[in-house]
Order: C-alpha cells, then sequence, then structure tokens
C-alpha cells in the first residue's frame, strides 16, 4: 500500500508517445486527478469493498422443507422396533434435508462516488508519482494481431517481467474490440475502458499505459464512453381497428332495406 504522499508535484507535464514509442509532443494532466491526495485508509476500503463485491454468495443447500417428497409417514409408529420416524425428508436419510446448510447470501457493501472518485485519483496520482504511467497517443485502426500488441509493448521496454500476472494495464478512452482481441492471450495484460476503471485495477498492476482521451474523460470534460448494451429503441405501432360490433351491422341492414 502506497504511504502518504509528502512531497508536492509541480510539473505535471509528461510526454505522448505513439504506438512506435516515439515522443509525439506533451500534454498538461489535471491537478485534480494526477496530484490528489493519496489516502492509504481510503485505497485499502475501497479494495476491499471491490474485492468483496465479487463475491456472488449464491451457494445453497435445501432443507427437509424444501426437499420434494411425501410428507407420509414411512413405517408405523410401533411394533417394529426400529426408531421413530414421521418423514423421510428427514436430514439423516439419503435424499433428505440439509441441517444448517449454507444459505443465500448477500456480500455487497456500498462506498459512496465522492470516496470512490478521490481514491481512483489517489491511485493514479500514486503511480504518477513513481514513473508507473505512459500516455500514447491513440489506438485508433490497431490490428487484431497478438504479435502487434507484443511489439507494441516492446518498443515501451515493458516485458521485462513476464512471467509475473497482469502486470500491465492498458486504459482505452472506450471499448476497442481489436484492441482486446490482440491482447487477451497475454497473460501479464489487462485491458479495460476507462468508464470501468477502478482503484483496484490500478493498484494491482506494476504500470499503466493510457490513452491521451482519457484524461478529459477521467476530469470530466469530455463525455463518457457509451454503455456497453443499448437499450432496445421502443417502436410505436398502431392499435388495430376495433372490429364492428353486431348491433352496428344489424342497424345497417336495415338502412339498406
Amino acid at each position: 500500500m502506497p504511504k502518504k504522499q509528502t512531497v508536492k508535484i509541480k510539473d505535471l507535464k509528461v510526454d505522448v508517445y505513439n504506438v512506435k514509442g516515439e515522443k509525439t509532443g506533451k500534454i498538461t494532466l489535471p491537478e485534480n486527478v494526477f496530484a490528489a491526495k493519496v489516502n492509504p485508509v481510503l485505497l485499502a476500503q475501497s479494495v476491499r469493498v471491490f474485492q468483496v463485491n465479487q463475491r456472488l454468495g449464491t451457494r445453497k443447500t435445501k432443507t427437509r422443507g424444501e426437499v420434494n417428497h411425501s410428507g407420509r409417514k414411512i413405517y408405523r409408529q410401533k411394533g417394529t422396533g426400529r426408531a421413530r420416524h414421521g418423514s423421510i425428508k428427514a436430514p439423516i436419510f439419503i435424499g433428505g434435508g440439509v441441517a444448517h446448510g449454507p444459505k443465500l447470501k448477500d456480500y455487497q457493501l456500498n462506498l459512496s462516488k465522492k470516496m470512490r472518485r478521490l481514491a481512483l485519483y489517489g491511485a493514479l496520482t500514486h503511480k504518477y508519482q513513481t514513473d508507473s504511467i505512459k500516455f500514447i497517443n491513440h489506438l485508433n485502426e490497431f490490428p487484431a494481431k497478438t504479435k502487434k500488441m507484443v511489439e507494441f509493448l516492446e518498443n515501451f521496454k515493458l516485458l521485462k517481467d513476464k512471467k509475473k500476472k497482469s502486470s500491465l494495464l492498458l486504459v482505452t478512452d472506450k471499448i476497442r474490440h481489436e484492441v482486446i482481441l490482440s491482447g487477451r492471450n497475454l497473460p501479464y495484460l489487462s485491458i479495460t475502458p476507462v468508464n470501468q476503471l477502478n482503484t483496484y485495477e490500478v493498484l494491482r498492476n506494476n504500470c499503466l499505459l493510457m490513452e491521451k482521451n482519457t484524461v478529459d474523460i477521467l476530469q470530466g470534460k469530455a463525455s463518457s464512453p457509451a454503455p456497453l448494451v443499448e437499450k432496445s429503441k421502443t417502436v410505436n405501432k398502431e392499435l388495430p381497428k376495433k372490429s364492428k360490433t353486431v348491433k352496428e351491422n344489424k342497424s345497417k341492414r336495415k338502412t339498406k332495406k
């Protein structure tokens, strides 16, 4: 967990690279995102909430009241020499209910939007202080080839620890299917759009590669990317015409006569 911030960041100008690893310019990072206060307690709390929310809690066993069996008495009360039993649903029988088994449980924890935002900004600030963030111009028309992704990472000299799982995080400004296809077979690389970025992913990876447009989205100047699944548009259908009643038909017959 990162230590408390002691040195203020004065210069927030960083280099921007292209896909080949060449410098193409510079950008100025926003202070509220990359010069925020690093609060270790808040970071730990945000990570804990994220990890706990991954638990589904869907394990469950049936009790004797939920087992699908007959409720009749399996044999008479006296005269058999056996113990007294009233139902085959008892836990001691095969196929019966389970006593004190696991039940459905909700493990979800909540964290306010302000706390989540401050935790994310603190994690990004920590990565910027340790020179663990590099910014790239864009990934438009990136080929869906794993070989091209490996070459792209080698241009930034980021493949020193290939054996370490998920040590690199690539943050895109939107969902790019070609980039996902090119990097999904690399165990040391994780790819996520900026609208799904969280504190846990930032701290878990050793180095971050971010597109230049993600800075404006994090600051709130640019609009956030579109949702993953678009809602189906409802089409207004015309209502069917009402069929004529029997009285109307009789009245028309009378008028004809």
